[in-house]
């Protein structure tokens, strides 16, 4: 994964972010109950912080980094993309549809953030600094 393919999954997922959350703000808060705009809102949260996430991931990868440091943030970031698509994907299908079986897909976009963060703190770990 390139920084500027991780780029465009961090700009893409923050923009379509955007747009779901004026989506579930504006056309579906008088069709879902609170608790399911809750859901949905959650999903677009998580959406933003991890597109966040990726594109932190993306401008590392352009900096002079240990190689171990480098296939730890991209091993990250795509955790953060599958994340998305499994944790918030999930809760904005289980949202619009009330279809149970979605939930069951939430803890595994869950589990793929506490793995991606664990190796963005890996990565990170392995930056030696300058001493000036």
């Amino acid at each position: 994964m390139t920084s500027k393919n991780l780029l465009v999954f961090g700009g893409a997922f923050a923009g379509i972010g955007v747009g779901l959350g004026a989506f579930a703000a504006h056309g579906l808060k008088a069709q879902l109950s609170a608790y399911l705009l809750e859901v949905f809102q959650t999903g677009v949260n998580y959406q933003f912080i991890h597109a966040l996430a990726i594109l932190v991931c993306a401008v590392l990868l352009n900096f002079s980094l240990p190689t171990k440091a480098r296939k730890a943030f991209c091993a990250a970031a795509i955790c953060f993309i599958i994340g998305v698509f499994c944790f918030s994907g999930s809760l904005y299908a289980l949202a619009l549809t009330g279809i149970k079986w979605f939930g069951p897909i939430t803890p595994f976009g869950g589990l793929l953030f506490m793995v991606g963060w664990a190796l963005f703190i890996f990565a990170a770990l392995q930056i030696k600094e300058d001493k000036q």
